[in-house]
C-alpha cells in the first residue's frame, strides 16, 4: 500500500500543509498502481465468473469492477478465454507445485497424508472463491471445447496424478491394499466434487439446506475411504480347544 509522507511546515505559521506529488513520486505511484491491475483484474474475473459463469461474464464488467478501462484489460489479457485461463491458473494451477513438493517431504503415514491432503485442499481451494470453478467448468464445458481442453490439462490431470502418488505410496508402504488406481482417484475425488457443487447451487441460496458442516463431512469421508483403502492385519487363526 503507498504511504503519502506528509510534512509540516517549519516556520513559525501554526499551518501544516501535504506536499502535493512530485513527478517522479507521481510516476512511481502509477507504477505501482500498473504492477496491481493484473492481480485487480484477476480477482474482479473470479468474482464474477464464479456469480455469473463464464458465457455470461462480459470483459467490460471486469474491467468497470476492476476500476479500469475495457481497453486495459486487453492490454494485459487479449481475450475472455485467455483471462479466465489466466484466473485458473492463479487460484489453483499454481498450488499443484508446492503440494507436490509437500508430498516428497512429507513425514508420516500415508493415512496423514491423505487426511493433510484433504485438509489443505479445504483451506485454499474448496472454502475459498476458487471453488466455484469447477461447478463453471461442469456446467459450461460442453460448449467452451477449448476451455474444456485446457482445464483437463492444466487442473485435472495434474490433480489426478497428485492423488495416484498418494495411493501409490500407501501400496508400496504395505499401508494400502492394492487397488485400480485408474479408479481409486475417484474416490478421493468424488467427496471434494460434491462439496464444490454443494457450496455453488444449494448452499449459496439455502446455506442451511443440508444443515452440512463441511470440515465433519470431510472427516466421515476420509474415515470410509481409510476404511476401505487400509490393510489390517490377520486375524490370528486360535486353536480348537481340545476334545473331551
Amino acid at each position: 500500500m503507498d504511504i503519502l509522507l506528509t510534512s509540516q511546515s517549519l516556520t513559525d505559521s501554526p499551518l501544516s500543509f501535504t506536499p502535493l506529488p512530485t513527478t517522479a513520486a507521481a510516476g512511481t505511484k502509477r507504477e505501482r498502481r500498473k504492477e496491481a491491475r493484473p492481480g485487480e483484474l484477476l480477482e474482479a474475473a473470479l468474482d464474477l465468473f464464479v456469480e455469473k459463469g463464464f458465457a455470461a461474464t462480459r470483459v467490460d464488467e471486469v474491467a468497470a469492477r476492476a476500476g479500469v478501462s475495457k481497453g486495459t484489460l486487453f492490454l494485459y489479457f487479449p481475450s475472455k478465454e485467455e483471462l479466465f485461463k489466466a484466473v485458473v491458473r492463479e487460484s489453483i494451477v499454481g498450488r499443484f507445485a508446492e503440494w507436490s513438493n509437500e508430498l516428497e517431504t512429507y513425514v508420516g503415514t500415508t493415512s496423514d497424508v491423505l487426511r493433510y491432503c484433504y485438509q489443505v485442499w479445504w483451506e485454499r481451494i474448496g472454502a475459498t472463491k476458487a471453488s466455484g470453478i469447477t461447478k463453471l467448468m461442469l456446467s459450461e464445458a460442453q460448449n467452451f471445447p477449448e476451455i474444456a481442453q485446457f482445464y483437463q490439462h492444466e487442473v485435472i490431470m495434474p490433480g489426478q496424478a497428485l492423488i495416484r502418488r498418494i495411493l501409490e505410496r500407501g501400496i508400496a508402504r504395505g499401508e494400502f491394499r492394492p487397488v485400480n488406481l485408474e479408479y481409486a482417484v475417484y474416490l478421493v475425488l468424488a467427496p471434494m466434487i460434491f462439496l464444490m457443487m454443494w457450496k455453488h447451487s444449494v448452499g449459496a441460496c439455502v446455506p442451511d439446506a443440508l444443515g452440512l458442516t463441511p470440515e465433519l463431512y470431510i472427516e466421515t469421508q476420509i474415515d470410509n475411504i481409510l476404511h476401505g483403502l487400509c490393510v489390517r492385519p490377520e486375524a490370528t487363526p486360535t486353536s480348537p480347544p481340545p476334545l473331551g
